[in-house]
């Protein structure tokens, strides 16, 4: 494969750069300093709005849908020109386009296409997901959230159980949510995928504060909530299609970041060594940093080339989870060099140093990576079995109902 840009791909990645330039400065967060949740997703709306007022926002989207048609590779490089710059692009934004929309477009109607798509690239419609359970997190097709349809005759659904670690779900709209419709069957075959509005009666949401002091996750608690057949993405049944589109996504997207070796490579250059030089200027430093350096473009090039396979439309399918794997682990090995480098000042970072704060908050996060979209272990399996060909366990759940498993 090519990295090299065409020369049409060169002149998107300067038009790209150009508007960039014009308008991402004015959006970039703040520095060292921690914004409340509501200032944040103020924030990332705000982005959004830019973004598709400009013209950049689903870039691959149909254009009757709000986005430009383009291809995959388009939106990797504006992607990668994005990733400049340090905007609200967490959970809060990422969630409705990296993981709500790809499975609306993909098993939904064209109602639910209309519906969506277009306001949530406008930032007029923010997402949460509602995956994970207390006793189902890695192993999702455990998951007991359960739904049955009402028996008023209207078709719609009563949904109860309790979903955890739900980013951002105090704050946003709507969510993506997957339920146990038919526990006869085995597990995986018994679920059932919906989008729920957050506003719902019977959704209440509980803030769990985390070890770097803030509060985006939540349990989220779902009784006698009542949602519309039309809110159910793909067939009854078919949920765990739709969940592995949006983990899909989820795990290409995990390496769509800003690069995390430069700016270490820039502070190095800038902490004094306490001999008279600079933390760059020693040799186990580079060496470090180089091979760091050489981990992340690996993972560029190699994320580029899955996102090449999905504009094609093929389907990279637990190759995608590689992306996540190397991104988790390559991201906490970074942040763990830079609180090194910073010595005593990883600590207790001195008045003025904006750039610590930022290292010190992100470093805490790194370790959620190693679990969100699949713990490490999993994936170890999963790309074991799937893309090496190795022989798996055996499982005693396969064929079985999920109502005789115990």
């Amino acid at each position: 494969m090519d990295f090299n840009d065409t020369p049409q791909e060169a002149a998107f990645r300067a038009e790209a750069r150009a508007w960039l330039a014009a308008h991402a400065p004015a959006h970039e967060m703040p520095r060292g300093q921690r914004l409340d949740d509501a200032d944040e997703a103020a924030r990332g709306r705000a982005w959004m709005r830019e973004l598709y007022d400009g013209g950049w926002a689903g870039l691959t989207f149909p254009k009757a849908l709000g986005g430009r048609g383009l291809s995959g590779i388009e939106a990797v490089i504006f992607a990668e020109e994005e990733g400049r710059y340090h905007l609200p692009k967490g959970p809060f934004t990422a969630i409705g386009t990296g993981m709500a929309l790809p499975v609306i477009a993909r098993h939904g109607t064209d109602e639910q296409r209309a519906r969506f798509i277009e306001p949530t690239l406008k930032g007029d419609v923010t997402w949460c997901q509602l995956f994970s359970e207390p006793s189902a997190g890695s192993d999702l097709a455990a998951l007991r959230t359960k739904a049955v349809r009402a028996d008023d005759g209207s078709g719609d659904w009563i949904v109860n159980g309790q979903k955890v670690w739900s980013s951002w779900a105090h704050l946003t709209d709507w969510g993506i949510l997957v339920v146990r419709t038919d526990p006869t069957v085995p597990k995986h075959k018994g679920l059932t995928f919906f989008v729920v509005d957050m506003k719902t009666p019977g959704i209440e949401t509980r803030p769990i504060r985390q070890i770097s002091g803030m509060s985006e996750f939540n349990e989220t608690f779902l009784t006698d909530v009542r949602i519309p057949d039309a809110n159910r993405i793909g067939a009854e049944g078919e949920g765990w299609a739709c969940c592995m589109t949006v983990l899909m996504g989820e795990r290409l997207g995990s390496g769509a970041h800003r690069s995390g070796v430069e700016p270490l490579i820039e502070a190095a250059s800038h902490t004094p060594d306490g001999q008279g030089g600079t933390m760059l200027d020693d040799r186990a430093v580079r060496q470090a940093l180089a091979e760091t350096l050489a981990d992340e473009r690996g993972q560029n090039h190699f994320q580029a080339r899955l996102r090449t396979m999905v504009s094609k439309g093929e389907n990279p399918g637990a190759m995608a989870g590689m992306i996540k794997l190397a991104y988790a682990g390559r991201q906490q090995k970074i942040l763990g060099q830079g609180m090194e480098l910073r010595g005593l000042d990883a600590i207790a970072p001195l008045p003025g140093d904006s750039f610590t704060p930022d290292l010190q908050y992100d470093y805490i996060y790194s370790v959620v990576m190693r679990i969100a979209g699949g713990a490490d272990e999993v994936l170890r399996n999963q790309i074991a079995e799937r893309v090496l060909g190795m022989p798996g366990d055996v499982r005693m759940d396969k064929d079985v109902p999920f109502d005789q498993l115990k």
